[in-house]
């Protein structure tokens, strides 16, 4: 598995869970977790529907907790840099199937949905 995923693949992976869960008419979890990594102040300008919110800072303290290491998990912060950080220590405390989203959130909103603010 590539250590980062582009926008334009989850956006595709987000599609397809949808089409399959408006064909069998139920409200299944995708396959993977969203898990943001910003600071609260960067979330109340901008997010994506259906994340997790656990700010960088925090994660040492709750991974372990809250997340489990068989999970695909997809990590969003503002560019790109320090859900890729974030992503090879995850990787290295035994979460191998965690991915960033390249670019972040900003290429999200340039590539992908306009509507979501940048800043």
């Amino acid at each position: 598995m590539d250590v980062e995923i582009t926008v334009e693949a989850l956006a595709a992976q987000l599609a397809a869970h949808s089409a399959s869960a408006a064909q069998t008419q139920t409200s299944t979890s995708p396959a993977f977790l969203l898990l943001d990594v910003r600071e609260p102040w960067e979330i109340s300008i901008c997010a994506l529907p259906g994340c997790m919110h656990i700010p960088m800072g925090e994660l040492p303290d709750r991974l372990q907790q809250e997340l489990h290491p068989d999970q695909h998990i997809i990590v969003i912060c503002h560019h790109g840099v320090r859900s890729l950080h974030v992503t090879d220590w995850m990787r290295e405390q035994g979460f191998p199937h965690t991915q960033s989203l390249a670019g972040g959130i900003d290429a999200w909103s340039m590539r992908i949905d306009p509507s979501i603010p940048t800043y």
